[in-house]
């Protein structure tokens, strides 16, 4: 006669008929750290939530469990994790990350350094995202040299801003310049200033790209090129609906333009053509004398 044998398993998958059913096999306790977020349960009390504090003083943890409601135990022993017992330890102190040694633009860091006295000298960039670039990659290095950048409306306002500041021996200017290519109007306001009385007081450079935006490597931003947009159509809102980002208005290329400063880490997410003329400028401002 064959004898059939009735197989009881508690919630944790343990057969509490095999051996002493009053004691769940589930395996020898472990020690983890109660790092906030894990999810545990105890067992005296079935109560089961995320960690959300722990007390080292009083060396207790508190559990949260999913309606909101918290609950405080001892740290130790008596908690599951999932279905295995564990103890529950301090978590361990991490220590501070290391200050990086490089700055974004790959220049040696220099921490805990007092910014220095604003130079008479002064970098021009024609618009805001080119300022605002310019400051995420070089601002520790211009905040040590003591260099302020300025942003004009547009190239067309080049030379009325510098018939104001008055440029000298003493008070150099750079200009960086989007769309610096030969032939275009940029390029003939350049010449221009150049041949001026002032133009040995101020260095004007550019890049080829019609917008700062195509100065971001696009791959960084998910993409393998720039999309071409046709003339007549404003590159900006042109880019975007290409990309199939929203473009309806100047809060839409507001946040499209934190999304491609968002890609820029440091120096290496930019295209080389933009890295050189800034360090240019940057040499020229803090020139012996200036």
């Amino acid at each position: 006669m064959t004898h059939l044998r009735w197989s009881v398993v508690d919630r944790y998958g343990t057969d509490v008929l095999a051996g002493d059913w009053k004691v769940p096999k589930r395996g020898r306790a472990v020690e983890t750290a109660a790092d906030h977020g894990l999810v545990v349960e105890e067992v005296t009390t079935d109560w089961c939530g995320e960690i959300v504090a722990v007390d080292r003083d009083l060396h207790t943890v508190t559990l949260e469990d999913r309606r909101g409601k918290r609950r405080t135990f001892p740290l130790g022993t008596g908690f599951l994790l999932e279905g295995k017992p564990v103890i529950l330890t301090p978590p361990v102190t991490k220590a501070a990350p290391a200050k990086p040694t490089r700055t974004a633009s790959g220049s040696i860091a220099v921490h805990d350094a007092k910014a220095r006295v604003a130079r008479a000298s002064r970098i021009f960039v024609e618009g805001r995202h080119d300022a605002e670039l310019v400051e995420k990659v070089w601002g520790d290095d211009l905040r040590i040299e003591g260099v302020v950048v300025e942003y004009l409306g547009g190239v067309d306002d080049l030379a009325d801003h510098l018939r104001d500041f008055k440029p000298g021996p003493n008070r150099r200017v750079g200009v960086l310049v989007d769309h610096l290519v030969a032939g275009s109007k940029e390029s003939r306001i350049a010449q221009g200033i150049m041949k001026s009385p002032v133009g040995k007081d101020v260095l004007i450079v550019g890049h080829p790209f019609i917008d700062i935006w195509q100065a971001v490597k696009p791959e960084r931003l998910g993409f393998k090129e720039w999309p071409k947009v046709p003339k007549g159509l404003d590159w900006k809102k042109g880019t975007c609906q290409q990309l199939g980002w929203p473009h309806r208005d100047q809060a839409d290329i507001a946040r499209a333009w934190k999304h491609v400063l968002g890609g820029v880490r440091g120096f290496q997410d930019l295209d080389p053509q933009l890295l050189g003329r800034v360090e240019e400028l940057i040499d020229f401002v803090t020139a012996p004398g200036s």
